[in-house]
C-alpha cells in the first residue's frame, strides 16, 4: 500500500463501498443514491429540497434525477413549504419509510462489520485523518501550501496509479 497515492486509496474504497451499496439496494429494487436520500429525508419533518443537496454532497441534476425516480416509484411526496411559498418540502410517504428502515439496517450492518474487524484506535485515527483532508479542501488549502519543505515524492512508484 506504500505505493499508492491517498486518493487512489480513497478513491479505489469509495468504489468498492458504492459497488457493495448498490447491489444490496438492487436486492430492494433501489440504489445507493436513493438509500442515501432516504436516509438524509426527516422522516416526520421532510426536508427542503434545497438542503438535500449540500447534506448528500450531489450536484442537481443528479440530485433532480435521483428524486424524480423516487417521487415516480412512490417513495417520496413534495408538498409546497408553508413557510417559504417558493420552496418544496420532501416527506418520505409509507413506503418511502420502509425503504428508510432497511437502508438504514444496512448502513448500521456495514459499520457493526467494519467496527468488528478494526480496532476502536485504528477507526478513530481514520475519522481523524479523513476529516483533516475535508477540512484541508474545504479550505482550499490543498495545493496553496506554505510550507517550506516539499512534500517527499510518493509517487514514484504509483504513476500507473495516476489516471
Amino acid at each position: 500500500m506504500k505505493d499508492k497515492t491517498i486518493d487512489y486509496i480513497l478513491r479505489a474504497t469509495w468504489q468498492a463501498v458504492s459497488r457493495m451499496y448498490n447491489e444490496e439496494a438492487a436486492k430492494y429494487d433501489g440504489s445507493m443514491a436513493t438509500g442515501f436520500a432516504l436516509l438524509s429525508i426527516d422522516k416526520e419533518e421532510g426536508t427542503p429540497s434545497t438542503a438535500l443537496g449540500p447534506r448528500m454532497g450531489m450536484e442537481a441534476t443528479s440530485l433532480t434525477r435521483t428524486l424524480k425516480s423516487m417521487e415516480d416509484r412512490g417513495l417520496i411526496i413534495r408538498k409546497k413549504n408553508p413557510y417559504d411559498g417558493r420552496g418544496v418540502l420532501i416527506f418520505l410517504t409509507p413506503l418511502g419509510k420502509e425503504k428508510r428502515d432497511l437502508s438504514k439496517k444496512t448502513v448500521l450492518k456495514f459499520n457493526e462489520t467494519i467496527r468488528q474487524h478494526v480496532s476502536e484506535e485504528k477507526l478513530n485515527h481514520f475519522m481523524e485523518v479523513a476529516e483533516t483532508i475535508n477540512e484541508l479542501i474545504q479550505e482550499k488549502n490543498i495545493f496553496n501550501h506554505t510550507s517550506a519543505s516539499e512534500p517527499a515524492d510518493q509517487t514514484e512508484n504509483s504513476t500507473e496509479d495516476i489516471a
